[in-house]
């Protein structure tokens, strides 16, 4: 379950979001209970797969490292997570694998109730991963990137 406070044109709402299946939501506005039909359905955030540790390769396969290191990371990298504040779609992501930000940088844009919300960088480093892609729809705390 969800909570959220919003405040609209001077007025506090207490919204919590108890359930969303398929493209209807079901919330609490204020203790007062909605089903909220969404023009699409959300797909949640895929679970990140548990990863073995691996040793490393030996100096024979070496040529092969290069290619799989090219290979856009499935699973959050190593490092501070980057996760979404609330349920939305990724409208433009601003930074890839191994790009140096720093702690206040925009690395992400996610529209979420029709507002562009700016998701940034919390810590100074470099991207270890991206999990997500322009057009991708999220759920809270879904990890978007990862600084190392």
């Amino acid at each position: 379950m969800n909570k959220y406070q919003y405040k609209v044109q001077g007025v506090d709402y207490d919204v919590e979001i108890e359930d969303v299946e398929g493209n209807i939501a079901k919330v609490n506005v204020n203790g007062i209970p909605f089903e909220v039909e969404m023009k699409q359905p959300i797909k949640a955030a895929p679970k990140p797969k548990k990863v073995q540790p691996v040793a490393a390769p030996a100096p024979a396969a070496a040529s092969a490292a290069p290619a799989q290191a090219a290979a856009p990371a499935a699973t959050p990298g190593a490092g501070k997570k980057v996760t979404a504040p609330l349920p939305g779609t990724i409208t433009e992501v601003k930074v890839a694998v191994g790009q140096a930000v720093k702690a206040g940088e925009t690395v992400i844009i996610l529209e979420a109730m029709k507002m562009q919300n700016n998701i940034e960088a919390e810590a100074t480093g470099t991207i270890s991963s991206v999990l997500v892609k322009q057009g991708d729809t999220v759920m809270e705390g879904a990890v978007l990137v990862t600084i190392a």
